[in-house]
């Protein structure tokens, strides 16, 4: 899916977690954030896509995607391009309709069968009749 470039824009900051002193001084993370109404799309892939984001959503229509897998900002913010392509191929397609389906006749007669077998044994455990 093509992105319009004028739709995205990258924030970057320091990354958490261990990485020692390039962690302490280095803005490597980087935050994405892509407008949904600069883009564009039709109203049913907009409507997915802000299904699928979820909380990265905001309420003013941009989605905000953060990275900070990687060491350099570089493959941090190519991360972040390829995590919105994807959720913007998932969001294009649209989903399957849904066919309604019947067990068959054998399945459900195994399925009985299955349960009165079951029932037989729970019986089986019963207390016994001493009179009989």
């Amino acid at each position: 899916m093509n992105i319009p470039p004028e739709s995205l824009s990258f924030e970057y900051f320091r990354a958490s977690g261990p990485g020692g002193q390039n962690v302490n001084k280095v803005s490597t993370a980087v935050r994405l954030r892509f407008d949904v109404d600069v883009a564009r799309l039709s109203n049913a892939v907009r409507e997915r896509l802000i299904r699928l984001a979820g909380r990265k959503m905001t309420e003013d229509g941009i989605l905000i995607i953060e990275a900070s897998r990687f060491r350099t900002r570089e493959r941090n913010q190519a991360d972040a391009v390829a995590r919105l392509e994807k959720m913007l191929g998932q969001a294009s397609t649209p989903p399957k309709k849904r066919r309604k389906t019947k067990p068959t006749r054998a399945s459900i007669q195994k399925r009985v069968d299955a349960k009165k077998r079951r029932g037989n044994v729970k019986k089986l455990r019963g207390k016994v009749n001493r009179e009989e």
